[in-house]
């Protein structure tokens, strides 16, 4: 007896091919499953190394980009401060409020710009608090007064026509935070 091949590929395909355990062996999934086992310890190791070259390449950029924000808000907080200064010194020069002769109408302190002072009956208020010097983390500032040298570190104590950061730090451009 013949058998055609169309018959005969008929019979293959309708016949399911079983292994001992009685399931269909299905060739492709086995060559996938080969493939999948996971990572060889070399691959690991390559990976892990090429992870931590990243990580080491990316701290530097973290913590140049953590200075620069501590420079932008401490040139912010300056700002802000020499500003309610100046704000302080043209209410008085106005004859807003009465200060003492010998401060050429600058605040005696830094408190005194926070707390206010007293126009019309109203509380007139320059700074809504004393800002934290980014570069020391504690709210003090280097102060100077008209009496003192420009440059000068020591505070004569009379009144505040500057202020500065305490900090010993060089900015990313080369020059000390105590002199902004």
């Amino acid at each position: 007896m013949s058998v055609s091949p169309a018959r005969f590929a008929h019979a293959q395909q309708a016949r399911p091919r079983r292994t001992g355990r009685g399931r269909q062996f299905d060739w492709n999934r086995t060559r996938n499953r080969a493939g999948e086992r996971g990572l060889t310890l070399v691959e690991l190791i390559v990976t892990v190394a090429i992870l931590s070259i990243l990580a080491s390449a990316a701290l530097p950029v973290a913590r140049f980009q953590v200075k620069r924000i501590n420079e932008r808000e401490l040139r912010r907080d300056l700002w802000e401060m020499r500003d309610a200064i100046d704000a302080y010194k043209d209410a008085a020069d106005k004859h807003a409020f009465q200060t003492k002769v010998d401060t050429q109408n600058y605040p005696p302190d830094l408190e005194t710009l926070v707390n206010g002072e007293e126009v019309q009956g109203k509380k007139l208020k320059f700074l809504r608090r004393i800002p934290k010097d980014p570069m020391t983390g504690k709210p003090e500032w280097g102060l100077r007064s008209m009496q003192d040298d420009p440059d000068s570190n020591s505070y004569g104590g009379q009144s505040v026509f500057d202020v500065y950061s305490k900090s010993d730090g060089t900015a990313l451009d080369g020059t000390k935070y105590s002199t902004w």
